[in-house]
C-alpha cells in the first residue's frame, strides 16, 4: 500500500514538472509586446462647457390699447419691419349701454342749466347796462355762465367718448387708431379682426395686439447645470451654434449669470445669457433652439499630446510620459501640463517636438512587426 502511494505522489511530480516545461515553453514563444509611439504635434486646444437654450430679441416690445372694444382692421403682420408710429389697427368702440344712457343725460342736465345760466346772464347784463346792478353782482353772474357753459362742453365730450372711444381736443390720450411706440420687427400678432381687446390700465395689462422687437439686438438664453455654474463668469467669450443654421457659429460675450438656480427634472439648473456680436448680419428668428459653448480657456498653437498617453505616479500623482530610447527602450520624463479639452492636453514642458511617446496603455500588441 506504502509503495502505490508512493508512486502515485512521484507521478504527480512529473506531471506538474512537465506541465510547467510545456507551460514555459509555450509563454517563450509568445511574441514579445511591442509598443507603438505617437508624437507631440501643435493644436489649440478649447477647454469649454456647453449650455442649451435658444436665440431671443434682448427686448421685446408688447403694444396694448388705452381703449377697450373690438378690433376693426389690423394693418401690420408677422415678420414686417415698422418704425415708430406706423398704424398697427384700428379699435372700434362698442360702447356700455348704461354708461352710455348716463352720459347721455348727463349733456340733457347740463343744457338746460346752461339754458338758465344764459337767461339770467341776458338779464343781469340788461341790469347792469343801465347801472341797476354793481360790476361785482354782473362778473358773479358772467363766471356762473362760463361755468354752466364749460360743464356742457365736459359733457358732450364724455358722451362722445362713451360713444366712440374718442374726442376732439385730447389728442392720443385716447384713441381707436392704435400705433407703434418703437422701431423694429413684428414678431406675432396674437390678434384678428373682430377680437375684442382691453385696454391697459392700472388694473388690467390689457389685450396685446403686436410684439415687436429690434432683431438686431439678439441675445443667447440658456441653462446650465449646477455642476458647471462654479466654473464660469461674466464676460466669457460664447461659441454659439443654431440647429437651424448649419456651418455657422456665432460670436457671443456670457453677460448674465442667475442668482439662483430652478429646479428641473431633479437638477437644479442657472439661467444665463449671452448677447450677439452685432457686426454678424445674418437673420436669426427669435425661438431657435441653439447650444452655446462657453469658452472656459484656451491656448493656441502650442505643443499638445493626447490624454491617454499620461501617466501618474502611484505615489506623487504627478504626471509623465515614456519617451523612447532605442528599439523599444524608453525613459521615463516629467511633464508639466496645461489646458486639457479631455480629450488633449498642452504640455507646457518635458518633451519636445518629435519625441516619440509611448502608448502605454494599448488593449493589444501592435501587429506590424509580426506581418514584417
Amino acid at each position: 500500500m506504502k509503495k502505490f502511494v508512493t508512486i502515485a505522489i512521484l507521478v504527480i511530480i512529473a506531471l506538474t514538472f512537465v506541465g510547467a516545461l510545456y507551460y514555459l515553453y509555450q509563454k517563450n514563444q509568445e511574441d514579445p509586446v511591442v509598443y507603438e509611439t505617437e508624437q507631440p504635434s501643435e493644436q489649440t486646444i478649447i477647454k469649454k462647457t456647453v449650455a442649451t437654450g435658444k436665440i431671443v430679441p434682448k427686448e421685446e416690445v408688447l403694444i396694448k390699447p388705452n381703449i377697450s372694444g373690438i378690433i376693426d382692421e389690423i394693418y401690420i403682420e408677422a415678420g414686417d419691419r415698422i418704425k415708430a408710429g406706423d398704424l398697427i389697427a384700428k379699435i372700434r368702440v362698442i360702447p356700455n349701454v348704461s354708461s352710455l344712457q348716463s352720459a347721455k343725460d348727463a349733456v340733457a342736465t347740463a343744457k338746460i342749466n346752461l339754458d338758465n345760466e344764459k337767461k339770467s346772464f341776458e338779464r343781469q347784463k340788461s341790469l347792469y347796462d343801465k347801472g341797476v346792478i354793481s360790476a361785482n353782482d354782473y362778473d358773479n353772474v358772467q363766471a356762473s355762465y362760463k361755468r354752466a357753459e364749460q360743464n356742457y362742453r365736459s359733457a358732450e365730450q364724455n358722451y362722445e367718448i362713451v360713444k366712440t372711444g374718442t374726442t376732439s381736443g385730447i389728442g392720443s390720450a385716447a384713441n381707436t387708431l392704435i400705433r407703434s411706440t418703437v422701431e423694429g420687427m413684428v414678431l406675432d400678432v396674437p390678434v384678428k379682426t373682430g377680437n375684442q381687446v382691453i385696454e391697459s390700465n392700472n388694473f388690467n395689462d390689457g389685450t396685446t395686439i403686436a410684439t415687436l422687437a429690434d432683431v438686431n439686438e439678439m441675445i443667447f438664453e440658456g441653462k446650465v447645470d449646477e455642476s458647471e455654474v462654479g466654473k464660469i463668469k461674466e464676460d466669457l467669450p460664447l461659441e454659439v451654434t443654431v440647429g437651424a443654421i448649419e456651418n455657422k457659429s456665432f460670436n457671443a460675450v456670457l453677460d448674465y449669470i442667475a442668482p439662483k438656480g430652478v429646479e428641473e427634472n431633479g437638477a437644479i439648473q442657472f439661467e444665463i445669457k449671452g448677447r450677439l456680436d452685432k457686426a454678424d448680419t445674418t437673420f436669426i428668428r427669435a425661438g431657435l433652439s441653439a447650444n452655446a459653448s462657453i469658452i472656459l480657456a484656451k491656448a493656441e498653437n502650442v505643443m499638445a499630446i493626447k490624454e491617454a498617453l499620461v501617466q501618474f505616479d502611484k505615489d506623487t500623482q504627478e504626471p509623465y510620459v515614456e519617451v523612447m530610447t532605442g528599439d523599444q527602450e524608453f525613459e521615463r520624463r516629467d511633464i508639466k501640463l496645461g489646458v486639457s479639452d479631455g480629450i488633449n492636453v498642452e504640455v507646457i514642458n518635458g518633451v519636445q517636438k518629435g519625441d516619440k511617446i509611448k502608448v502605454w496603455n494599448q488593449l493589444k500588441p501592435a501587429m506590424a512587426m509580426n506581418q514584417n
